[in-house]
């Protein structure tokens, strides 16, 4: 690991998967990492979705026995949080250091230095996806492969970029407030999932409400500015040579940008995964 005046952690059992959790601080700014398994083992990443974290993002795929004990089996999972995501983050102080999506991909590398890793696989989800892509083309010497879970790769259309700058808005002035939420849980479930007035709202979207609830708008607005500033990525796809793997759901808002990312990269490295019946994330459900 990285000596102590560059990083510093907290080695505490988490209370929900029996992990550690560790702070490791970077040039910019702290994150949380959430380490399960044996250190010795091959690595695998995890950078979760716009206002989620490993618990909430991730629940579906590490609470199913079959899939956890496999992960497991061969992989120490590292699972690094957005800056501000994790579990009781104090409020991000909006006049600070505004870190961007290269930034953040640059936390990343800083993460792999600190915990003693070489080239790593790296599972992500839309936002995640785009920051472990990124990562990936910076740094091509540490990236084994890449899982990625209803991909971003190109820069926001204008439509994208209208809703976001509107959901900027309500999270700064109003924090997690009640359009927030339904504009995120339309994000990441189905119609059929959320239920309407004759179908109530499934366990898990009832529980990532929840879950939103203890969100801190202000650090979520961070992350969101980030992305919505976001690059296109399109045209270096092609230069990367690690194994990657795209699942998208069928019917997911995210379909086109997956079927444009795998249209970019080499297919000799590459492959889609077209997912029936799902809308979104499928470590969530």
């Amino acid at each position: 690991m990285a000596d102590s005046s560059d990083s510093v952690s907290i080695d505490m059992e988490s209370i929900s998967l029996g992990g550690k959790e560790y702070l490791v601080k970077t040039h910019h700014g702290t994150v949380l990492v959430a380490v399960f398994g044996d250190q010795d083992k091959p690595a695998l990443i995890t950078y979760p979705d716009l206002a989620l974290n490993h618990i909430s993002c991730f629940q579906g795929l590490f609470f199913c026995p079959e899939a956890s004990s496999l992960l497991l089996h061969n992989f120490c999972i590292y699972h690094i949080s957005p800056p501000g995501h994790e579990f009781g983050a104090p409020p991000i102080c909006p006049d600070g250091f505004m870190p961007s999506v290269d930034d953040l991909a640059d936390q990343i590398v800083e993460v792999l230095n600190f915990f003693g890793l070489g080239a790593v696989l790296c599972m992500g989800v839309t936002a995640g996806a785009y920051i472990l892509t990124l990562f990936a083309m910076k740094y091509r010497q540490r990236v084994l492969g890449l899982i990625l879970i209803s991909p971003l790769c190109r820069a926001p259309s204008w439509t994208e970029w209208l809703l976001n700058k509107v959901m900027s808005n309500l999270l700064y002035f109003y924090g997690m407030c009640g359009v927030v939420k339904e504009l995120l849980l339309k994000r990441y479930f189905s119609k059929e999932v959320r239920g309407n007035v004759q179908v109530p709202e499934s366990d898990t979207v009832q529980a990532c409400r929840r879950l939103l609830d203890e969100r801190q708008g202000i650090n979520i607005w961070q992350f969101l500015e980030a992305m919505n500033g976001r690059p296109d990525l399109s045209e270096g796809l092609r230069k990367l040579h690690c194994r990657s793997l795209i699942f998208v759901g069928e019917n997911s808002p995210f379909h086109s940008e997956a079927l444009h990312m795998t249209s970019k990269l080499d297919r000799r490295y590459s492959a889609l995964v077209e997912v029936r019946k799902t809308f979104y994330c499928l470590t969530m459900l």
